[in-house]
């Protein structure tokens, strides 16, 4: 009873701490009239506003969010009485207090604010930020909760409304917001006065502005004009991006029975900033590498990437900003369908790029975050920013995209289409929840969606669906059994009590291979029972129970069936099932219900198969045994067994592109270049990486950039001081933001602890954007020859860190953490952040602890059979 009395006590305490954060529910905005006056050479803004609200009850006082917000004066008015109102400041839950002598009656009324802001240098708000050339520009980033440092607010997604915006800037300075420009005119002195559009009704987070220095390009579509805007210089590298901004909205506009409803688009490419992009109505902005590159030069992954984010943005300005979720709990709903829906555009424009190939691998990504104890539900409760910040992960972006492509499979898709567009109809302008979306698909499809959705939106984890074949005659019965999937085998091998409604397909071997009698077809069914039997006709040595891998759940079979398949797996499975099916053997390994030698036999079975998007995740799961699980006596044999399976591969890809071949054997090539130059320590290659990576660091033109890019990262594994330095040179003249990426990332790959040092050392300098500074302390850490260097200087740099990183540094550094396999460091990490606590943080350093503790204890129990099966079979061994 003490316990239970004293988890209740608690739960209150944080309920009522959390629910402190809302707004009470005295009146609602209808329409915000603001003025911006940035001043550059002072960093800050001054701010005038009118806000028009409904008063929900007689009341003396009205609650708005505000934070950094220095108010000069403020009034309330209502019918014909104006009153001064009193402002109180809660700086922890970031709210201002307007108190009047006189009650407000229940209707309209009017709040009209002057203020002060800073242009902070947060990357959040209203910010500051510098160009390339040095020139300052004012830009916001407002989601989640920061649209009250710009100006006060009813800062709340379901607190919908108007904004009427106009910004007074510095003469030559290009202003962009949500909407069109109505006027541009001169003055006051030195300035000019820009006003916009009103919006359509829109939520706090999603308002937008940019002022500085920027050039454009300009197309139009189904006369929407479309502009991709770069700082000064950088023009050239828009082309591509305005070309798939084009390409995605001729799609969505066919996808949706609403086409795109808000008059213009721009994307804007900003030097300094926080997230990837940011989804604001009808103004876009992205980091610079995720926009603008150069299409004559850029890698076909990096077009991939740039294409997939501007189409999941623009896909937001129906799913998050036509239809907002009505709290953050539901953010799902906003990011979950942009990521679902971002794949289609792009394989509709592209098809050679095989986006449906990189959702599978988006699938068994999430899977693995899905699999930790620390995992959440998709629908998860957040009241803080911290919570709220926390949220932005792989269950609510990745899981959702899986469970949404899994039910798009059950209905049909022309049935999930015409749900998705009832849905959109029925809550545009408006906010909703998750009951309205599976309810709105639940009565197009006549399905139970509504019984099927949430067993996977409420409860955390992924399904495993075992399956156990008993051949009878010319039928076979598939006995399938779901449970909870952990990656820790005690609470694996314990059981939960989570259950879901699965749909499951499946697809037996086909005649002629291991099979007998007459092989029926795909056959899906739902499976609603923990146990259930299923009877197919003929018999096989293998069934795969997720046909296609469209299913968000992993399966488990034999070791038998496992051969077989890996056996048959290049003339029988499809590219995403053979993409699924080492994921699958790999989660049966962790907790012990198969060897690693099953899945090196599958590694085996598919070393003939030349799809990129097949060998990737095969290849980094070697790396990861090769860092991980290889114990230095081995390691020459794992290495040698490594050379000897991909060198056939990498004789047929070659290392140099073949007139017409495929897109995808250009990310083969290099995928190859960094798994044979750095973890199997092949001395040709190692050769050759760093002849290109020299000729790529003369000319950047000379060599494809995606395999200069490994090259150089192979080259500064083993390279000197001397190399070192001409890669910071090379930084240093930068033309494009992909050349920055490629010459961050090599400075923290190199081995040696004295140059590593150095790059901790620039990490944390002026010379390195703020943006970028964790990410490069972060590529230090998951070095495996840095890890100690980098934990080493993180706890005597912490103060300089956080104030570089901000609110994401605590993240930041526990998640990278996660990529350490050592108990010693583990503690070390623990300790440290039992110290310094970070609120936003503390969900993934829970999920980093069971990482390195997976990684310690599969190390332990796989560690002796990999050393078996590696005599066996490595080159020399006569396994061969």
């Amino acid at each position: 009873m003490k316990s239970i009395s004293r988890l209740a006590v608690l739960s209150l305490f944080l309920s009522t701490v959390c629910v402190a954060q809302r707004l009470p529910e005295i009146a609602a905005p209808d329409h915000y009239k603001l003025t911006f006056s940035p001043d550059f050479t002072k960093n800050d803004f001054a701010g005038d506003e009118t806000i028009e609200v409904r008063v929900l009850k007689s009341t003396s006082q009205i609650v708005l969010n505000a934070a950094e917000i220095d108010f000069q004066e403020v009034t309330v008015s209502s019918g014909h009485a104006t009153q001064k109102a009193t402002v109180t400041l809660d700086k922890d839950k970031e709210t201002a207090t307007l108190t009047v002598d006189h009650p407000i009656p229940p209707g309209p009324a009017t709040i009209q604010a002057r203020y002060h802001g800073i242009l902070n240098d947060q990357l959040r708000g209203f910010y500051l930020g510098k160009d390339s050339n040095g020139q300052k520009y004012a830009a916001t980033q407002f989601e989640a909760t920061d649209a009250r440092r710009a100006f006060p607010s009813f800062d709340e997604p379901a607190y919908k409304a108007i904004f009427d915006v106009t910004v007074v800037a510095d003469h030559g300075m290009t202003v962009i917001s949500n909407t069109k420009v109505v006027s541009d005119t001169p003055g006051p002195e030195g300035k000019h006065t820009v006003h916009f559009a009103p919006t359509p009704r829109m939520s706090s987070y999603l308002v937008a502005m940019v002022v500085g220095k920027f050039e454009y390009v300009e197309g139009v579509v189904d006369n929407i004009p479309i502009r991709v805007y770069a700082s000064p210089g950088k023009k050239e590298l828009t082309t591509f991006a305005l070309d798939a901004a084009e390409n995605i909205m001729r799609y969505y506009n066919h996808y949706f029975s609403i086409k795109y409803p808000y008059g213009k688009l721009d994307l804007v490419g900003l030097a300094d900033f926080s997230a990837g992009a940011m989804e604001n109505t009808g103004c876009i902005t992205f980091r610079e590498i995720l926009l603008l590159i150069d299409e004559k030069q850029s890698p076909v992954d990096l077009k991939r990437e740039v294409a997939s984010v501007i189409a999941h943005e623009m896909a937001h300005q129906w799913f998050g900003d036509l239809v907002t979720m009505q709290w953050w709990d539901d953010l799902w709903l906003n990011e979950g369908f942009a990521t679902w829906m971002s794949s289609k555009p792009v394989q509709a424009w592209k098809p050679e790029w095989n986006m449906q190939l990189q959702d599978v691998e988006e699938t068994a990504r999430s899977m693995d975050a899905d699999s930790l104890v620390n995992t959440h539900p998709i629908h998860q409760q957040a009241e803080t920013p911290e919570q709220i910040l926390e949220l932005a992960d792989d269950i609510t972006y990745g899981k959702t995209a899986a469970v949404l492509r899994m039910l798009e499979s059950y209905l049909g898709p022309e049935t999930f289409r015409a749900g998705v567009n009832a849905y959109l109809t029925k809550h545009a302008y408006a906010n909703a929840t998750a009951s309205d979306f599976w309810t709105a698909q639940t009565q197009v499809s006549k399905k139970p969606v509504d019984k099927l959705m949430p067993s996977f939106i409420e409860q955390p984890g992924p399904p495993l669906v075992t399956a156990k074949a008993v051949c009878s005659g010319n039928s076979e019965k598939i006995t399938l059994q779901q449970q909870r999937y952990f990656f820790d085998r005690a609470k694996f091998e314990a059981g939960s009590s989570e259950h879901w409604q699965i749909p499951v397909c499946m697809k037996p071997a086909p005649s002629g291979q291991g099979s007998s009698g007459k092989i029926g077809a795909e056959r899906c069914e739902l499976l609603t029972q923990q146990q259930q039997t299923f009877t197919l006709p003929g018999c096989s040595s293998w069934v795969n129970v997720n046909a296609n891998a469209q299913g968000y759940y992993r399966s488990g079979y034999d070791s038998d069936a496992v051969r077989s398949m890996a056996r048959d797996a290049e003339s029988a499975l499809s590219p995403e099932e053979r993409i699924m099916l080492p994921f699958d053997v790999s989660a049966s390994v962790r907790v012990g219900r198969e060897k690693i030698g099953d899945y090196l036999a599958v590694v085996e079975g598919l070393k003939a198969d030349r799809s990129e998007a097949v060998r990737e995740p095969l290849m980094n799961q070697l790396n990861y045994i090769g860092r991980n699980l290889v114990t230095d006596a081995d390691r020459e044999s794992y290495r040698s067994w490594l050379r000897q399976t991909l060198a056939p591969i990498a004789a047929d890809v070659g290392w140099e592109a073949k007139p017409g071949e495929s897109a995808e054997r250009e990310g083969l090539r290099s995928e190859l270049m960094h798994t044979m130059g750095h973890t199997a320590r092949d001395p040709e290659v190692e050769v050759l990486a760093r002849k290109l990576a020299n000729q790529a660091l003369d000319d950047p033109s000379s060599v494809n950039h995606q395999l200069a890019g490994a090259a150089i990262l192979v080259a500064a594994n083993g390279g000197d001081e001397a190399f070192y330095d001409r890669i910071k040179d090379r930084l240093k003249t930068a033309k494009t933001p992909e050349e920055v990426f490629i010459y961050q990332r090599a400075l923290a790959a190199f081995s040696d602890p004295v140059l590593l040092e150095k790059t901790l050392q620039f990490a944390i300098s002026p010379e390195v954007r703020s943006q970028d500074s964790l990410g490069l302390i972060s590529r230090v850490m998951q070095n495996p020859d840095g890890e100690k260097v980098a934990w080493d200087f993180i706890r005597s740099h912490w103060e300089k860190i956080q104030s570089e990183g901000g609110a994401f540094a605590g993240a930041a550094i526990a998640g990278a953490s996660g990529s350490f396999c050592d108990a010693g460091m583990r503690d070390q990490v623990q300790e440290f952040f039992a110290v310094h606590h970070e609120p936003a943080s503390e969900r993934t350093l829970k999920q980093s602890v069971e990482r390195i503790n997976y990684c310690v204890d599969l190390k332990a129990e796989q560690g002796s059979q990999l050393a078996a099966w590696l005599q066996q079979h490595s080159s020399g061994s006569g396994g061969h």
